[in-house]
């Protein structure tokens, strides 16, 4: 099929290398315009721009959508059988989505309707979930709303982050897409509606969303602390200095210590890290870095900076 390809960071580059790979006849890419990244600002490509220039593949990069007469005359000239959408970053307006036959299908990391916007895979591990998965739907102008076409699940296990979840989620993705896009090729594809009575959202997070509440129950903070790993990053406090908590782990730990209150640091684990008391169960603590310096294991931090039993992190 005759494909335009809308995508920007890396899980939407690989799986626009395996639709190469496959065959298929990418007619136009479109990523976000090229930014200022990292700490020198430094102009660089997105990774779908990337792949992009590795197959010598027409490239655009609209700062805006609406309004752009130029650019829609383009891809109507294209004549596109299908529009393939992956973590594109804009919204597409209505006149570009009337453009291919077969409209466009958009690769969305959970299962529809569960947790429709910017964040699935963070909220998914906010809420607790087990299982998540992949859905592929056909695009309307209403937000993450149109009719599923294909859906994988996929397992979250407790040890899982917002980093691992979604290695997992886009490692399922290629195989999904081919399939899908084979379906809508042959005709065979089924459209099925969402039901609009279980959807729930999941917007972007904020840095005020990352101060960790000893007081909530050990699995809410775990479940934050991994959730908000790769962004802003689930923090306490430590000696007036903001302390990331970057893994930690839940269990049934043998301490005999009583009352215990939220925050309070009950015991050190020789190799490992500390544990905390929360407001339900205790949480082992065992990557942390403190603000200004290296990630580290918690053990080393707290030998390094004295970190004495009785302690208590502010709520």
């Amino acid at each position: 099929m005759r494909i335009i390809y809308l995508g920007t960071p890396q899980p939407a580059a690989d799986l626009l290398s395996a639709l190469i790979a496959a065959g298929h006849e990418i007619v136009c890419i479109i990523t976000q315009p090229d930014r200022p990244r990292g700490r020198g600002q430094k102009v660089t490509f997105s990774p779908v721009k990337e792949v992009a220039l590795k197959n010598s593949l027409p490239i655009e990069q609209p700062e805006r959508l609406k309004n752009n007469p130029v650019f829609l005359s383009l891809l109507q000239s294209l004549k596109p059988e299908l529009g393939v959408v992956v973590a594109y970053g804009k919204i597409l307006p209505p006149e570009i989505l009337a453009i291919p036959k077969h409209g466009f299908i958009n690769l969305h990391a959970s299962l529809l309707p569960k947790y429709r916007g910017a964040a699935p895979i963070q909220w998914a591990l906010l809420k607790g979930e087990k299982e998540t998965g992949i859905t592929i739907f056909r695009l309307t102008e209403q937000l993450d709303e149109g009719p599923i076409i294909s859906q994988e699940k996929i397992y979250i296990s407790e040890d899982d982050n917002a980093v691992t979840l979604s290695e997992k989620l886009f490692k399922a993705a290629p195989v999904l897409m081919l399939n899908t896009l084979e379906k809508i090729e042959k005709g065979s594809a089924q459209f099925t509606g969402q039901n609009e009575a279980a959807a729930t959202f999941a917007p972007m997070l904020t840095k005020e969303s990352a101060e960790i509440d000893w007081k909530k129950s050990a699995s809410e903070i775990h479940d934050r602390i991994r959730a908000l790993v790769a962004w802003p990053g689930a923090h306490t406090i430590y000696q007036e200095k903001r302390l990331k908590i970057i893994t930690t782990r839940l269990g049934i730990f043998d301490l005999r210590h009583e009352p215990k209150l939220p925050g309070e640091i009950l015991q050190l684990v020789k190799d490992e890290g500390f544990i905390v008391a929360t407001g339900a169960g205790d949480l082992l603590v065992l990557e942390v870095q403190l603000e200004g310096g290296k990630k580290m294991r918690a053990f080393d931090f707290a030998i390094g900076h004295d970190v004495k039993i009785g302690e208590t992190l502010p709520q």
